[in-house]
């Protein structure tokens, strides 16, 4: 059989670019997978791991691409379609694995008539603290989720395209708006960040040398690139104050029952967080 999309072009060789790369190769799904970076070492890197077959330091390397994937941070996504849009063949699938959709698309959208690619915003739900193509794994998405968030206009066989990609990794693919991707990422995802990022920013140096597996599970994720999550928190806002102002209220519930020595009212809280997190699983 034919791999699906022979040649894929992948903009940005990181943890979820090279991850994507290896899933590609390892199931069949393509036959070349060109990585598209700012560092020539890097690019090294991503191909001795297996990420990429060939490299280039020129967005104009996607040119003879099928299928192009732009896996870097949220603010630099929208000028990176522009310039892959500008050399791709017309009507070549294009996709990105940023963690908000809303700006993304929305700027897409504003230039849709003159574009010549076929855009469809995408978020595959798995990651790491850790970075680069080291860190990638081409089982990364299967049994993950992934979000695929088109416009209004966009053609159904685009977004059929774009999932049957991450179901071809092994994810879970939902179909939801930009909008509603955002507000529940904010729930699940950017909210969590910032909270852990606020323990660990606030424990006292005293108290390092005594941090356990409470301590190190909860801020595990505040040990991420803080570059790519400060443009992830400033471009997703509106939902983000929205879930911290609900997760300040619900703290501030919790610290009234202590205050009050009020065991019955506490007890119940926690058992609300607890039957919540059970709900989900391991």
């Amino acid at each position: 059989m034919n791999a699906p999309w022979p040649t894929v072009a992948i903009v940005g060789v990181g943890l979820v670019g090279g991850s994507i790369g290896r899933a590609l190769l390892a199931r069949g799904l393509a036959e070349k997978v060109i990585g598209v970076g700012r560092s020539r070492e890097s690019l090294r890197r991503a191909k001795r791991t297996g990420a990429i077959t060939d490299a280039s330091l020129e967005t104009t390397a996607v040119a003879e691409a099928d299928l192009v994937v732009i896996a870097t941070s949220v603010a630099t996504i929208p000028e990176l379609l522009e310039q892959v849009d500008a050399v791709v063949r017309p009507s070549t699938l294009i996709t990105d694995a940023g963690s908000t959709k809303a700006s993304i698309v929305a700027a897409w959208e504003r230039g849709r008539k003159r574009h010549r690619g076929r855009f469809v915003g995408s978020h595959p739900l798995a990651g790491s603290h850790r970075r680069g193509p080291e860190a990638s794994d081409p089982e990364l998405f299967a049994g993950r989720v992934a979000i695929v968030t088109p416009a209004a206009t966009t053609p159904a066989n685009d977004v059929e395209a774009v999932a049957s990609l991450w179901s071809s990794l092994g994810a879970t693919v939902y179909v939801m708006n930009p909008r509603e991707h955002d507000k529940l990422l904010a729930a699940t995802s950017h909210a969590p960040h910032a909270i852990a990022a606020a323990i660990a920013a606030s424990t006292p140096p005293a108290a390092l040398p005594f941090t356990a597996t409470g301590w190190r599970d909860t801020t595990r994720i505040a040990a991420g690139d803080a570059e790519l999550w400060a443009d992830i928190l400033l471009d997703n806002a509106g939902p983000l104050a929205v879930a911290l102002a609900r997760i300040a209220t619900v703290s501030e519930r919790i610290l009234t029952a202590i205050e009050a020595g009020d065991r019955r009212r506490l007890v119940k809280l926690l058992s609300n967080a607890k039957e919540v997190r059970d709900a989900v699983g391991s």
